[in-house]
């Protein structure tokens, strides 16, 4: 991290090398960032990243990018603007908060650009003036102190930055950014390379790394006299572009003529003006009178000339002339004052440039107006409206002035100005005549005096709109049941083509390929489903097969049993045999008991006399224990109560805790406590009468009652005590020894807040008998019962799953056909889920039917011949859109969606919508963490609805085919039983167990925690704005804190006594304070500071505030080596078991290696060896040789021939063999001295613990894991196998394992609660939701009382941002695409009775919702999506499928690479290919096919400038060669044909817009509108292009952008009309060349081919930039693709020899064994 103050304070004298001389470190720097960005991770900004991520945009990147815009052309200020709105709307409309920086030192890179320098300015003044955006100017440079202080205070989630600037200087500037950004801890964005849709906006983004900070630690000596090196050089080259054109005028003189100019025209127009008029008059006025001073000191140094003045020089134009181009300047400005846009909008293009005389004058007038705008704020007094400061120039508006005054005018085409805008051009030259008094400017007409060019000559001066390459506007006609359903009267407003049209009688020619590549025609293609693993036939009954099950069933019980300890239910059909069931009710009815025997009764004396004796002894040690150590033995008290399960036994415990606690209490007052009392035994008596008060009250005898107001008397509370024994007394003392000395409520809030007594409800409910349900729980039992759906919303671990195992268990019990289907969101948690499902339901089922079944990507198992079906969304997508899968679609009675906030997620949010509309039957959706809970509720309503009239018209068609006699399925077989339609919404919002947060800071070489008080995170402004956050909670104690705080900043507070704890309403009456009370109290403080804030205290609010926040939090340092410190520091606190999470795969490892690295090298001699208390092993070993010796006994004695039973008792020797060394390893780890680990090694049993090591006996990471569990650690991310991720889990439920560090695989749904959790790595992938999520993971109820999160290294900005912010909202994703509307078709061709789920996908997304002009905007991509299909052959005019639908169909995953690669096909490019020699491929052609398909399925961009660095690769080749040429012109002919039709959508799209919304930036608001302008015919003449403009936004057609532009996709996405709403990532091409926001080639990463060719995952990972982990995923999902493409056209070739078959055959072989070869 860079140290300025240590920097600034050094007094040291350096002689500042030259720029020259640092050219090499310049370069060194360079090379290092470019270096870096292979690793940039392309992600979402705009996923999560809401309130809780404040951000930075470098102003000077954001200028280069929109300068850089393909679709821009310089001189069109309003465009530029418009760009700039355009990619800050992008950004905010999430609801991101961003400042925009504009560093001083950076604007002296653009004095090689003096056209660039008035933008830049204006460009400041604008989003200052004209927007609500935080805009800093004052901060002098990227490495000065106030920067490195702006960073500290407000600690950004990231800044975005260009990789590249304007010239060399530049870049480095920004380079200089990017190294000090890292070096401070900030992650950096590109601004390149970024691009967006609907709702999403990605880019790449480039990590602040342990790498990155310390090269700039390391260098910062040299970054700095480097950077200063470079100003000096860019303050040298102003210099010299300033003495080129004002001679010897000093920097001050230029700005002092500036503001006397504006002066002097502020006393011409004392009431003010707009800005455009402003500017005019100063800038033509200071620019003559300058280029006039120009001319004369040209004049006196060529003395050897006599020339005039007005003459024409040889290398610059005469002041004359410069006099009319100005004259043309202030008639453009006129312009600009009184046309609207949409006629500006119509301009014709001028092709020509300015000649090179007039370039000088040019130059030097944008210097003046640079001057003018960086002074204007001087006057802040003047009227001024600076609304228009985006629209000062239009420099094709005055060329096209300019070209008629030089070339038309001429011709005698004299063409009046009208009348208005006449009148404001002589107001403006008349006013530039007052102000130049040195010369005479002339009258305002003629325009032109002199008849020399500006313009140079071209042969077509006026560029020409064609829509030849255009296709027709027209839809081909269509007939089917679906387009005439969902478009309707849609269609009667379209253009449609006539049966005549050639595009239409194209259609009935067959296509060559065809005939060449033969089809199965009726063959169902295998889907993922089919591909996806599968160990076994899952009908088979082969006996291995059946053991391998057996043995698998059982691991997974005991899997589920260690996550949650409930018993297994046996579920009985109710329906199936009913005979049965009284049979056994009346046999067990009549069944008499039998009479114990003499010997049975004295067996059960001795038994229960030895239980009474095992509970004495139980009772005696732990009142023992409590003696000695009071902290230790409630901890062993803690742990019988778990495991007891009789309740009188628990009572006498806790009776037996209180009575210790009690004795305690008093020797310590008699004692110690006279000189100051240890208020931790007072709550330890206080923890128990809570416990025993709540939890046994219906138990407790009258003598217990007066045991316990006993206590609370000697504790001083004496209500307390009366309201339990009216009776008790106790005499008085002046000074009660035994009392506390606090008031009851004070104490209960502040010290036994955690475990207040609460209102829950004591009837018990007949459908649970685990618990007794809260009021919200039985709403949602009742529910299920009535076959209803519910929106569930609850805080994590609050219990709102339970619902999801009744529902299970009803859909169980009511038939052996019903299936529930139980929708996760990760592998991970699906693994979990099936695990519980298996360990708590058992059932007797028929043979071809499991219990449970998983389908995920990678895996299944049992998926469709189970009852419950564990998947992910895509997996049960897959289900619902299979025409085969439809019976076994049919059989589902409810779906539980877990995790459904999901559904806004960067990956799989649109399966996720998709399948909530697609299903016919009731549904539960879970969430903690959903914003706008109702809307999504409506939604779903409306969606239920239209299946309540669907069902509806089905039941009808099935009476009247029933009646009619026509053969019809079954009706219960479309509709669920008895379903209702209704939709609830749950909402619960307490968290059981309070969250407490800490900071950790290192002081003094160890790490110290403070506790961070929720108000801290929230800033006056913030309450005044919104109040306090809804999810902002206190627990009781952090109340009392506000209120003691509320209490000293303001002495004389009214409310003070009213809201004293002892006096306060709602405790003042009552014995015990309870849970609800504290929150109402909470709340009541909280509205009381609001009203501080709202009713002019703020500054006292404001010091309540800043006395709450922690103290100012020191550098966390190596987090490898200050983090051992924390887990012991949480050790020694009882904080254990933790969650550690971070955000790098490598550096959680490292972490965790560290903490056991740390253990080992821990002297053993601290603690005693636990040998005495725990379980002895020595037993188990020699059991184990003794079973040994009798196996090999008995082998000696068995008959040779007997080889199974040989075989047999060999497989239990191994067994046993390998059993010995684990068991003595076992002993080794209990040997370990307590404080040398951090896990319980008897956890488990010997048995469990040997299976669940097993697991991971052969993965890639399983020796490490079993290393770190070994003393009590572990680690958890997405880059572990499922076995590896399970063995952790399993572990830290038993609480083998203490200490897990995890990424957010554990926050999306894991069941592993931990008393505390602590955040250690800051990312940008730590926002509001992730937050929110993993900090759930905190308090495990029924455990814990109170959850702890502790940010150890994170910012304490970040953390008051990560508590105040909102979780996002939920909002539709773009739904349909090209291959969608394909499945869509298939389905409804092959299904009679699927349109209601193909209509119900199409009528009803989330997007769309309330939104009728987003509908008919879907309705039109429908309807383009349909063209394609038909033009392509994969429908016909009927919307049935044909040839290669099914193809493409299959290889939905990769869109649009899907129909480029069936396009390849049909035109026989990979049979032209794949040419054999003998029985194998060539390596070249194998080669070649591989680069093929790595263009078309394995595509992964990479920064632009990460070409330039100079890597040096042994193997790989990095960067990914274009297509062979053949295929890449086949690519361009399908590109052009497909954006021509897309084009042709979007004009008809256009339609739809409000052209006045279009007309008005988009993030000012600012409006460009108006009445056309019809009173100059002038105006008429230049604004005459009303064609070829149709979909083109208006501030884009400033630019000489039209409706042609829409075929270049690079720029469509900011051309087109902006309110269409389609991106042209929503059309079905595949440039071969994609071009960033800069127009710069992206190149694609080689990592597919590479690892073809050398198949070594180091290499590529060293090469890459990227993770083992990502390559992996990146790698199997090519595999995958590559095997689907095999299987599928083994599937559909007649011909199994051909050589297309055969040859992707031999590459999915050699690519899948490379693989496997590395995974293993």
């Amino acid at each position: 991290m860079f140290n300025n103050r240590e920097f600034y304070s050094k007094t040291y004298t350096t002689v500042t090398m030259g720029l020259r001389q640092h050219t090499v470190f310049l370069k060194k720097m360079t090379q290092f960032i470019l270096q870096e960005m292979p690793k940039a991770r392309y992600s979402s900004l705009l996923n999560d990243f809401v309130e809780s991520n404040y951000f930075v945009i470098d102003g000077d990147s954001l200028l280069v990018t929109c300068l850089g815009d393909k679709s821009f052309k310089r001189g069109q200020d309003l465009h530029f603007f418009y760009l700039v709105e355009c990619y800050l709307v992008d950004l905010m409309r999430n609801g991101a908060q961003f400042g925009i920086i504009f560093f001083e030192d950076a604007e002296c890179a653009y004095f090689p650009f003096p056209e660039l320098l008035p933008l830049r300015t204006a460009l400041i003044l604008h989003l200052q003036h004209n927007t609500n955006i935080d805009v800093q100017t004052e901060i002098s440079g990227c490495l000065s102190l106030e920067w490195e202080l702006f960073l500290e205070e407000r600690h950004p989630y990231f800044l975005i930055v260009s990789d590249e600037g304007l010239n060399d200087l530049q870049t480095h500037l920004f380079n200089f950014l990017i190294i000090h950004s890292w070096g401070m801890g900030v992650h950096v964005v590109l601004s390149s390379g970024q691009e967006s849709d609907s709702l999403k906006l990605y880019a790449y983004i480039m990590q602040s790394t342990k790498r990155n900070q310390k090269f700039s630690k390391e260098n910062q000596m040299m970054i700095q006299s480097a950077y200063k090196s470079l100003i000096q050089h860019l303050e040298e080259d102003k210099i010299l572009a300033l003495t080129s054109h004002f001679g010897h005028l000093r920097w001050e003189d230029i700005v002092e003529e500036a503001c006397e100019t504006i002066f002097l025209l502020r006393q011409l127009w004392p009431q003010g003006s707009d800005i455009r008029s402003v500017l005019c008059v100063t800038l033509c006025s200071l620019s003559l009178r300058r280029y006039h001073c120009f001319l004369e000191n040209k004049k006196k140094t060529a003395s050897d000339q006599e020339t005039s003045v007005r003459q024409v020089d040889t290398d610059c134009s005469a002041l004359q002339e410069v006099e009319d181009l100005c004259r043309l300047h202030c008639l453009s400005i006129a312009f600009l004052l009184r046309l609207p846009l949409s006629q500006r909008a119509q301009t014709r293009v001028i092709t020509s440039h300015w000649i090179q005389n007039i370039q000088t004058f040019l130059k030097m007038k944008k210097w003046c107006e640079y001057f003018i705008l960086r002074n204007i704020s001087k006057f802040g007094s003047w009227n001024l409206n600076l609304k228009h400061l985006s629209d000062l120039n239009d420099e094709h508006l005055l060329k096209n002035i300019a070209f008629f005054y030089e070339t038309e005018n001429v011709q005698e085409i004299y063409l009046n100005l009208g009348d208005f805008i006449k009148r404001d051009y002589e107001h403006l030259w008349n006013s530039v005549s007052h102000l130049v008094k040195e010369f005479n400017v002339g009258k305002p007409f003629p325009l032109r005096t002199t008849a020399g060019y500006f313009l140079g000559k071209t042969s077509s001066p006026i560029q020409e709109i064609s829509s030849e390459n255009m296709s027709n506007l027209g839809f081909i006609p269509m007939t089917s049941a679906i387009i005439d359903m969902f478009l309707g009267d849609t269609l009667k407003d379209l253009p449609f083509l006539k049966s005549d049209d050639p595009v239409v009688t194209s259609l009935d020619k067959p296509k060559k390929s065809v005939v060449r590549f033969r089809l199965r025609t009726h063959t169902t293609l295998s889907d993922d489903y089919d591909m996806t693993k599968c160990h076994f036939d899952e009908k088979s009954r082969d006996s291995h097969y059946v053991n391998h099950q057996q043995k698998k069933m059982a691991y997974q019980r005991f899997y589920g049993k260690s996550l949650e300890s409930v018993s297994a239910k046996v579920i009985v059909t109710q329906t199936s045999h009913p005979e049965e069931e009284s049979s056994r009710k009346k046999t067990s009815r009549d069944t008499k008991p039998k009479k114990l025997t003499k010997k049975q009764t004295r067996r059960l004396m001795c038994q229960e006399q030895k239980e009474e004796e095992l509970r004495n002894d139980l009772v005696s040690s732990i009142h023992k224990e409590m003696r000695e150590n009071l902290n230790s033995g409630i901890k062993k008290l803690e742990d019988c109560l778990k495991s007891c399960s009789r309740i009188p036994e628990k009572l006498e415990l806790e009776m037996v805790g209180l009575t210790v606690c009690f004795e305690t209490w008093k020797e310590h007052c008699r004692g110690e406590g006279k000189i100051s009392k240890d208020l931790s035994i007072a709550v330890h008596m206080m923890e128990r009468i809570y416990s025993l008060l709540q939890r046994y009250e219906g138990f407790l005898l009258k003598q217990d009652y007066e045991f316990i107001a006993k206590c609370l008397k000697y504790l001083g509370f004496n209500d307390m005590a009366n309201s339990l024994d009216p009776t008790l007394t106790r005499k008085r003392r002046k000074k009660d020894k035994y009392s506390i000395d606090i008031g009851p409520a004070r104490f209960q809030l502040q010290y036994t807040g955690h475990c207040l007594m609460r209102d829950e409800r004591e009837d018990l409910d007949p459908r649970v008998q685990e618990f007794i349900p809260d009021a919200w729980q039985r709403e949602l039992l009742d529910v299920v019962d009535n076959n209803e759906s519910a929106v569930v919303v609850a805080p994590t671990s609050s219990g709102k799953t339970y619902a999801s195992y009744y529902c299970m268990e009803k859909v169980l019990k009511e038939s052996d056909d019903g299936v529930v289907v139980y929708v996760a969101p990760t592998k991970a948690l699906v693994g979990q889920v099936a695990a519980t499902v298996q360990n708590r339901f058992t059932k007797t089922l028929p043979n071809d039917t499991a219990l449970c079944g998983v389908y995920t990507p990678d895996y299944r198992c049992d998926a469709l011949n189970c009852q419950v079906l564990v998947t992910v969304p895509a997996c049960f997508e897959i289900l619902l859109l299979a025409p085969h899968r439809q019976y076994w679609v049919e059989r589902i009675r409810y779906v539980i969606f877990d995790e459904v906030h999901c559904l806004g997620g960067e990956i799989g949010g649109k399966y996720w919508e998709r399948i909530l509309v697609m299903i016919q039957c009731p549904f539960l959706v879970l969430s903690a963490t959903i914003s706008n809970p109702a809307h999504l509720t409506e939604w779903l309503k409306s969606v239920k609805q239209y299946w309540k009239q669907a069902d509806k018209i089905m039941e009808e068609e099935f009476i009247s085919k029933k009646k009619s006699g026509q053969r019809s399925n079954s009706l219960k077989d479309n509709l669920c039983i008895n379903q209702s339609y209704e939709v609830r919404l749950v909402i619960y919002g307490e968290r059981y167990n309070d969250l407490e947060k800490h900071v950790c800071s290192v002081k003094h070489d160890d790490v110290s925690f403070d506790h961070y008080h929720p108000c801290a995170a929230v800033t006056t402004d913030y309450i005044e704005k919104y109040g306090f956050p809804c999810d902002l909670t206190l627990s009781p104690r952090e109340s009392i804190q506000l209120y003691d705080v509320m209490v000293q900043v303001w002495n004389t507070w009214p409310r003070a006594q009213e809201l004293d704890p002892e006096e306060f309403s709602l405790f003042k009456n009552k014995a015990f304070i309870k849970k609800l009370d504290a929150r109402k109290y909470e709340e009541i403080l909280k509205a009381e500071l609001t009203s501080w804030v709202k009713n002019g205290n703020i500054r006292k609010a404001e010091r309540v505030l800043e006395n709450l926040s922690p103290e100012s939090v020191s550098d966390s340092k190596d987090m490898v080596k200050m983090f051992p410190l924390l887990v012991e520091k949480l050790r020694k606190l009882n904080k254990l078991p933790a969650i550690v999470f971070g955000f790098r795969n490598g550096d959680l490892e490292a972490i965790a290696g560290s903490l056991c690295t740390f253990l080992e090298d821990k002297p053993e001699s601290k603690s005693p060896l636990r040998t005495d208390e725990c379980h002895s092993y020595d037993a188990d070993i020699a059991k184990c040789l003794k079973k040994e010796k009798e196996i090999n006994a008995k082998q000696n004695k068995i008959n040779a021939n007997d080889q199974q039973k040989s075989r047999q008792l060999e497989r239990k020797l191994t067994d046993t063999a390998e059993h010995i060394p684990f068991l003595k390893n076992l002993k080794k780890i209990q040997e370990v001295p307590q404080d040398c680990t951090y896990g319980d090694v008897n956890a488990l049993d010997t048995e469990s613990l040997k299976a669940v090591f097993e697991q991971v006996e052969s993965t890639r990471n399983g020796k490490k894991l079993k290393t770190l569990a070994q003393r009590g650690i572990g680690f958890h991310h997405n880059s572990m196998y499922f076995k590896e991720k399970e063995f952790v889990e399993i572990l830290f439920a038993k609480g083998f394992i203490k200490v897990v560090t995890a990424t957010g695989t554990l926050a999306l749904g894991i069941h592993m609660p931990c008393k505390s959790v602590v955040f250690v790595q800051d990312s940008v992938y730590l926002d509001g939701l992730n937050y929110r999520q993993m900090s759930g993971r905190a308090g495990r109820r029924g455990q814990d009382m109170l959850g702890d999160v502790y940010f150890f290294g994170i910012p304490l900005p970040k953390i008051e941002r990560l508590m105040t912010s909102n979780v996002p909202e939920l909002r539709g994703q773009f739904p349909l695409s090209t291959t969608l509307v394909l499945r869509l078709m298939l389905l409804a061709s092959k299904k009679h009775n699927a349109n209601a789920k193909v209509l119900s996908v199409l009528k009803h997304s989330l997007l769309s919702y309330k939104q009728p002009k987003v509908m008919k905007m879907l309705k039109l991509y429908f309807l383009f999506s349909l063209q394609f299909l038909v033009k392509e052959g994969y429908l016909n005019q009927k919307g049935k499928p044909m040839q290669f639908a099914r193809l493409v169909a299959r290889l939905c995953g990769h869109e649009p690479s899907n129909f480029i690669f069936v396009s390849f096909l049909e035109r026989g490019l990979f049979h032209k290919l794949c040419q054999p020699t003998r029985r194998e491929f060539p390596q070249n052609v194998v080669e070649t096919l591989m680069l093929v398909l790595a263009n078309l399925f394995g595509r992964k961009y990479i920064p632009v400038k990460s070409q330039d660095a100079n890597f040096r690769f042994t193997q790989s080749e990095v960067i990914l060669d274009e297509l062979p040429e053949d295929f890449k012109a086949a690519l361009q002919e399908y590109n052009l044909k497909v954006a021509k039709d897309f084009a042709s959508f979007l004009l008809i799209s256009s339609k739809l817009v409000n052209v006045r919304n279009e007309c008005r930036l988009p993030l000012s608001r600012i409006k460009f509108t108006g009445e056309e302008y019809e009173d100059s015919q002038l105006v008429s003449n230049l604004m005459n292009c009303k064609e070829g403009r149709v979909a083109i936004s208006p501030f884009a057609c400033l630019s000489g952008n039209t409706d042609g532009n829409l075929l270049q996709p690079e720029i469509v996405n900011r051309v087109v009309l902006r309110t269409v709403g389609s991106s042209v990532m929503q059309a079905p091409v595949l440039w071969s060349q994609k071009i960033d926001n800069q127009g710069r080639r992206m190149p694609l990463s080689a990592y597919a081919l590479d690892f073809y060719k050398h198949g070594s995952l180091t290499e590529l990972t060293r090469d890459t930039g990227m993770s083992p982990g990502e390559l992996l995923r990146l790698l199997k999902d090519f595999a995958f693709y590559i095997k689907t493409i095999s299987y599928s056209l083994s599937e559909l070739c007649e011909n199994k020899d051909d050589n297309v078959v055969l040859a992707f055959r031999q590459l999915s072989q050699i690519f899948y064994e490379k693989l496997q070869k590395v995974q293993n």
